[in-house]
């Protein structure tokens, strides 16, 4: 009796395995277009008006310099995975009147040539770093990211030590993020660009602003407080905007009024 029930058990357990490792490839075949949609981004290179060029493509994107051409500042803004990131110029330029902004797309983002990786973009975000630099020698330089862009401002931090930084909805890691959607997943095996921003800030020691949403269904609650718990000790300032999500909070003027704060207080040493 138990000869005969084996053998259907047998059979059915290696189908479960067989389902279960052609999730696991479909999944870590298709991680990058589920990470990086840019496809949803994608404008004509017309509309933008800066550009960078790099070893293997040509970035696009924008930049915006004050009328009076006073500008105090410089600031560099990374966008979310599926974040048109023009939209956030209007934005940045009422909250910031006196700073210069730069953003570029990411690669296969906006009108940017290539294909989008966690490498890639950091080291191309590395690379607009130095380029503002290049451009405005004596102005402090403030970083800031949102969602996915607070992975790549966080490596930026590390990499270069600019003098401030604002992550508005951060996270610790893409990795703790990943893990908790797909627990049953082996995502530390199939995850290709882990994101770790709380490695990345483990020796950053300049002004950190956190802006985070109350309703925040996409960056966990859980992966904000860890990113946070990883930065005690540091010069970080923490607002949670009531009432907002994931993407209405860039609709609060709570956050622009704290951007524009943090960004030109009223005498802010340059180092």
């Amino acid at each position: 009796m138990f000869s005969k029930l084996l053998k259907p058990l047998l059979w059915l357990l290696a189908l479960c395995v067989a389902v279960y490792v052609c999730i696991c490839s479909y999944m870590f075949a298709q991680q990058r277009q589920m990470i990086f949609p840019g496809e949803s981004t994608r404008v004509a290179a017309e509309t933008t008006n800066f550009a960078l060029q790099r070893a293997d493509v040509l970035l696009r994107g924008w930049q915006w310099h004050p009328e009076d051409g006073k500008a105090g500042s410089a600031v560099i803004y990374f966008g979310g995975n599926a974040e048109n990131i023009e939209r956030r110029l209007p934005q940045l330029a009422r909250a910031l009147p006196h700073s210069d902004i730069y953003m570029l797309a990411y690669r296969g983002y906006g009108a940017s040539e290539g294909e989008p990786s966690q490498e890639m973009m950091e080291l191309d975000a590395v690379a607009l770093f130095d380029e503002v630099r290049r451009l405005h020698p004596q102005e402090p330089i403030t970083v800031m990211g949102r969602s996915l862009g607070t992975g790549v401002a966080a490596a930026v931090a590390d990499a270069r030590r600019p003098d401030g930084l604002v992550l508005v909805t951060p996270f610790d890691s893409i990795l703790n993020t990943v893990r908790g959607m797909y627990a049953w997943l082996p995502v530390e095996l199939l995850l290709r660009d882990p994101f770790d921003s709380a490695a990345h800030l483990k020796h950053y020691q300049g002004p950190i602003l956190v802006l985070r949403a109350s309703h925040d269904k996409v960056v966990g609650a859980a992966r904000t407080d860890a990113l946070l718990q990883s930065l005690q000790g540091k010069a970080v300032e923490v607002l949670a905007l009531p009432h907002t999500g994931h993407s209405s909070i860039l609709r609060a003027p709570a956050l622009w009024d704290a951007v524009a704060r943090f960004v030109a207080p009223p005498a802010r040493p340059m180092r």
